[in-house]
């Protein structure tokens, strides 16, 4: 299930830090009913030691952004932005909760919802054109000579980049039901259709780290039911921090 969360800033331009993930965040668990927004933070799904929150959101989108200077943005009204999540009492409890209240505050400023939509599914399978509306990160922890850990980031390019990707939504299946379910990988893709260095290559700080990713427009073909997981709670890791949802690009 996927919800677009359509708001206005009162003051007519919402203002952020240009490394805002942890705001989105912290403003999905606090509008959760208390029971569902603790299960989110504390638990999860699991596939072994790797914990998995079904959970994705999307960049915030505005009728313009600025550059403010001194680290922030500003997005004019109207604004939005999208959540996805495998869990639909997750994101109708959201939507309960934010209906009942009528105005919020992001970022210490006032907003009011102008709507809460809810997408149709993507259904079907075969080859699409999609675009990351938050970027998409893929790595390893590698070891170094002296034992310490290295994080190593995958670039679209690299065949790591898409074996990585379809090996985290296996892990996500088994997560959800114990089990991979069978699937014809034969025909999968995850390559890059539009991406460029210098515009879609991204550097976010999420609470103190830094972490790469990329934008863009990819091919992708992924087996069903993958391409569900895939499309509601997205792609590559950290997807609860605002990392790795995909949208059916025009």
């Amino acid at each position: 299930m996927r919800i677009k969360l359509v708001l206005e800033a009162e003051a007519g331009r919402l203002v952020v830090p240009v490394h805002y993930n942890h705001i989105l965040q912290g403003f999905i668990y606090r509008n959760l009913h208390e029971m569902l927004s603790s299960w989110l933070h504390e638990r999860g799904y699991f596939a072994g030691k790797r914990r998995f929150k079904m959970l994705t959101f999307s960049r915030l989108f505005g009728s313009q952004k600025i550059r403010l200077g001194g680290g922030k943005l500003g997005f004019n009204n109207p604004l939005y932005f999208k959540i996805g999540s495998l869990r639909d009492d997750l994101l109708e409890s959201l939507a309960i909760q934010l209906i009942k209240k009528g105005e919020v505050r992001i970022n210490g400023q006032r907003c009011r919802f102008s709507s809460i939509e809810v997408e149709m599914p993507l259904e079907g399978e075969g080859e699409f054109l999609m675009k990351a509306i938050s970027p998409i990160t893929v790595y390893s922890t590698l070891y170094r000579a002296d034992g310490g850990k290295k994080t190593h980031y995958y670039r679209p390019w690299e065949s790591d980049f898409r074996r990585l990707i379809k090996e985290n939504l296996v892990r996500k299946a088994v997560a959800l039901w114990g089990k991979a379910p069978e699937a014809d990988w034969s025909l999968y893709r995850f390559e890059p259709y539009l991406v460029s260095t210098s515009r879609n290559f991204v550097m976010a700080n999420f609470k103190g780290t830094w972490i790469e990713g990329w934008t863009g427009i990819y091919r992708v073909y992924i087996p069903s039911p993958y391409f569900e997981i895939a499309y509601n709670a997205g792609v590559g890791s950290k997807n609860s921090q605002g990392f790795g949802m995909l949208d059916l690009w025009r």
